[in-house]
């Protein structure tokens, strides 16, 4: 238990750390299941600058944040940004629901049993990454125009 507790706060420094001083930090690999099924790596984005989003249909600062990572999508995409987002729903019903009300045209996975976030140490929603093109985390938890003044010297 006091491995587990150390881990959680080295990684919560880490991205305190990664935010406020732009320090690459690997990330961890995912292969998760997008709506249709299909497998969707993360580091099959290499290349890209990627926002890592972890986020819920039932959770409402989350559906307030996809209203502007929708603009930010829209305005960044052709330049080379991709968002990962990862739903914390319990089941897929919701979320496909979430999807299409939110007309979300990015690249959406589903972590059943929450595994994903458990290697992330997520602890509330939603929370962000911002992974440079070689797949190094280098800040967390940006917002509205520091996420897109960050986003702009990565691309």
């Amino acid at each position: 238990m006091k491995i587990k507790i150390a881990f959680f706060l080295s990684f919560l420094m880490v991205a305190f750390f990664a935010h406020a001083q732009s320090l690459s930090v690997a990330s961890p690999e995912i292969s998760l299941k997008n709506q249709k099924g299909e497998t969707v790596i993360l580091s099959s984005l290499r290349g890209k600058v990627v926002l890592v989003d972890f986020w819920a249909s039932w959770c409402g600062p989350c559906r307030q944040a996809n209203r502007h990572l929708k603009k930010l999508y829209e305005k960044y995409k052709n330049q080379g940004f991709e968002i990962y987002s990862i739903t914390e729903d319990y089941t897929k019903t919701p979320w496909i629901e979430a999807i299409k009300a939110d007309k979300i045209t990015w690249t959406q996975v589903f972590d059943e049993g929450g595994a994903v976030a458990n290697q992330w140490h997520i602890a509330y929603l939603p929370t962000t990454f911002l992974l440079d093109k070689t797949g190094k985390i280098v800040a967390a938890e940006l917002e509205g125009k520091a996420l897109e003044t960050q986003l702009k010297k990565l691309l």
